[in-house]
This record gives C-alpha cells, structure tokens and sequence, in this order.
C-alpha cells in the first residue's frame, strides 16, 4: 500500500508561493490500478515526483505499507517512474540494453535479464543493442517500462505515459500496463488528463483539481455515478477515447482561477455550472470550504452539494 498522508507540496516563499499538492490524502492499495484525472496544473504530476522524491515535501508523508519511504528510498527504490515523454527518458548514447541494465540491482545476471524484460514489455530480446534513435515512440515506452521494472519494484507510476503517442499506439501500451499489472501483481498509480483513458485501465478513480482530491471511489461507481461537478463536467466533456479534458463542450468555460490565490470556500466555485453562479442560494459554495465534511459524503466528494447530485445545465 503506497499511501500519500495529507501531503502537501510547495514551490517558493512568502507570497510568491504556490502550493502545488494542498494536503492530499491518497492510497495506492496492493494490486490495485489508481487513476488519477485532472486538467493539466491540477498537481498530478508534482504529486507523483513527490513519491520519488524528485520533489520535497512541505508537510505531511508517504509511506509503503505503513513505513516512511523516504527512509526505504535511500536502498532499493521500491516506487519506480514512467514519465510523459518516450524520446528524452531514455539516454541517445546508451543502448536500450545497457539502459535497462544500469537499472538493475547487483548480483542478477544482467544479460539475461535483459532479455527477459525486453519480452515481458513485448520488445525482441535481440533489440538489446539497439539505440533509442531506432525505436518508435511506442518501442521507446515499452523501454521505459522494462527499466522501471528492473528492480521489481512493487509500486509504478505511469505519469501521462500515452499522452505523446498516435491513438493506436496508445491502445497498445494501455493494453500492456493492464497485462502487467495483474502478471506482476503491483500497484499502479496511472496520471492522464485523458478520462476516457484513465477509464480503460483503473480500479479506482481519483480526481484533482486545483491541488485537492476533490472526488474519490471506484472506478465505476465514479463513472457512473459522479458526485462532484468538476468529475461529471469532466465526462461530459471527454465522450471519446483520445479527447483532451482542457476545455469542450459540457465543461466549465472560464479558465482555471490563479492557483497563488485560490478561490474562498469551494475552490470550483468560480467556475461550477451548478453552483453559486447558476443558484444564488448556494452562497455556502463561496466561503465555507467542503473538504472538512468530504469523508461523509458519497465518494469523498469535496462539494456541499455531493449527496444529491443536480444535472448539469448551461449557464447561458
């Protein structure tokens, strides 16, 4: 269980500062694909490079079933990454074999290991001495993956690992970490801001926005069943497989507010097509903050309004 305790990641001082990562509370169970959905400066990336330690933390902590990883971090790194771009995470100069070797702990037969994770990610175990120049982008994530492999680790996360490949490419690694997961039994904290994409392959699903997990459940009750309004303009707005969550019809149409100055109350407020804007009643929205009585609604909603979900509805 990789599990994010009120973590909170900041980027420069006094009133500069930005809080990326604003006390999340997440757990990657065992065995488990998470999903985590959000527009692009929602802090799902800071978030994963906090788990690696690529970040430091402002508060809170992350734990691998219930120790510090900090602490487990400085041996063998049991939390290994996949990151967004195939062509710069892999050195030009090195071939893919001695890339994937690099990677693997002493004492284990590295030629033969080499090949091994080659086939296990689909790649000819006679590519070894090839250079990343000669793979495709699809070939190099398929690399990328057999490295973060290398050490067996039992947690990956994926970070926006499809987002830069051609939409059939993307069916093809999609289908791969889904294979892999449920061979190797490990967890899987998979990034997008593609829904249609995070659908495909999670268990669960978490959606953040603004630096908060705003929404929280399975993945097909959430689906189904959204109770926050950023998640449900989110799927209204994502109907198809390779369709992008910034902006569309359905969603909300003003742009994300400054996040050096998030809004009072809820911080979706500003831009909630059932909220404060469309009902003047719901002045709650404006300075009461949901997130302290998000655990007693339905998937841990942070919205006033989660318990009895209204139906979008334009605000023209």
């Amino acid at each position: 269980m990789l599990r994010f305790d009120r973590v909170s990641v900041q980027f420069g001082y006094g009133r500069a500062a930005l809080t990326a990562v604003d006390a999340v509370t997440l757990e990657v169970p065992a065995g488990t694909v998470v999903g985590l959905v959000g527009e692009s400066g929602s802090g799902k990336s800071t978030l994963a490079r906090a788990a690696v330690g690529l970040v430091p933390l402002a508060g809170g902590e992350i734990t691998l079933d219930g120790a510090s990883l900090a602490a487990r971090m400085r041996g063998r790194r049991p939390v290994q990454m996949v990151f967004q771009d195939p062509y710069s995470s892999l050195n030009p100069r090195m071939t893919i074999g001695a890339s994937i070797a690099e990677a693997l702990p002493r004492g284990r037969s590295r030629a033969g290991e080499v090949r091994r994770l080659l086939e296990l990610v689909g790649l000819s175990a006679d590519r070894t001495g090839d250079y990343p120049s000669a793979l495709s982008g699809g070939q190099r994530q398929r690399v990328a993956l057999a490295r973060a492999l290398a050490t067996r680790p039992p947690v990956v996360i994926a970070d926006e690992i499809t987002s830069s490949l051609d939409g059939s490419v993307q069916g093809t690694v999609l289908n791969l970490v889904r294979d892999l997961q449920r061979a190797l039994g490990m967890a899987v904290l998979f990034i997008s801001h593609n829904l249609a994409v995070v659908r495909y392959v999670s268990d669960l699903i978490a959606v953040m926005y603004l630096g908060r997990i705003v929404e929280l459940g399975p993945a097909e009750e959430v689906l189904r069943d959204p109770r926050h309004p950023y998640t449900r303009s989110l799927l209204e707005a994502v109907p198809r497989i390779g369709s992008s969550l910034d902006g569309g019809a359905g969603y909300a149409e003003t742009e994300p507010p400054d996040p050096h100055r998030p809004p009072t109350g809820c911080r979706f407020h500003p831009r909630c097509p059932v909220g404060p804007l469309v009902h003047a009643d719901r002045d709650i929205c404006l300075d009461t903050d949901p997130r302290a009585e998000a655990p007693l609604r339905p998937h841990r909603a942070e919205c006033h309004f989660a318990a009895a979900p209204e139906p979008l509805r334009s605000r023209a």
